[in-house]
């Protein structure tokens, strides 16, 4: 095992949502009441996003060969450039990018600290999966934010520059390991739980509390399916 990785946490529960066989198709669910203050919002997934940059300069520092470093500083970059335009939008409100971050980087390093996985290919599908499935929640969590910086937002976080390479690291090494693809699976289907976490501490606390399970429970859905549809783009069960 490689030192810079550790053994892996306990398996965190994931909120109970309806079974893949079991859902049915719904409209898409407003979350724009249960989305924070602008500020809240800037500085939590500035923050995320700087999180994510970090995981995957980790990824490029501890990779195998140039050829998947140098694929991998693309999606690196990627994450950067979107970390660099959030606090561009905390500074032209006239706040200090430090301290907006400040109050979510215990917990979001905690998170990322959980989700490094015990060797190279786990990081990068925890960089794949996890990244995917918060810019996805924070993209839907945009719709609620003033009409002159959500769509320029969601803009942003929908950039995927570089996932392409990921995917391409994960399934060449998936075809010639046939076994890691099942430890992979395992790592992927544990991922979820941690990150719904994070997107749900995204939400005031007296809102999640006074929304029913009903109302919550088709957006951790819809994450859960686009969460499904990486897995089985890599071939792995999700």
């Amino acid at each position: 095992m490689n030192p810079s990785f550790g053994r892996r946490p306990p398996r965190t529960e994931i909120p109970r949502v309806s079974t893949r066989g079991s859902a049915k198709p719904t409209t898409k669910m407003d979350i724009s009441s249960l989305t924070p203050t602008l500020n809240h919002f800037l500085g939590q997934s500035a923050y995320c996003e700087l999180g994510a940059f970090e995981s995957l300069s980790r990824a490029v520092f501890t990779a195998p060969d140039l050829a998947s470093k140098e694929g991998l500083s693309a999606a690196a970059g990627r994450a950067l450039s979107k970390h660099h335009g959030l606090v561009a939008e905390i500074r032209r409100r006239e706040a200090d990018p430090a301290t907006e971050m400040a109050p979510f980087a215990p917990a979001l390093d905690a998170f990322r600290a959980k989700t490094h996985g015990a060797d190279w290919h786990e990081l990068l599908l925890s960089c794949y999966l996890t990244g995917g499935l918060l810019d996805d929640f924070f993209i839907r969590l945009s719709d609620g934010l003033p009409r002159d910086v959500g769509p320029r937002i969601a803009q942003l976080l929908g950039d995927d520059t570089g996932t392409d390479v990921l995917v391409r690291e994960l399934q060449t090494a998936i075809q010639a390991q046939p076994a890691l693809g099942s430890r992979l699976a395992m790592w992927g289907r544990r991922l979820v739980g941690d990150t719904l976490l994070v997107a749900r501490s995204a939400m005031p606390a007296s809102e999640a509390e006074a929304f029913t399970e009903l109302r919550i429970e088709p957006v951790f859905t819809d994450l859960i399916a686009a969460h499904t549809r990486r897995m089985d783009g890599l071939g792995l069960t999700a």
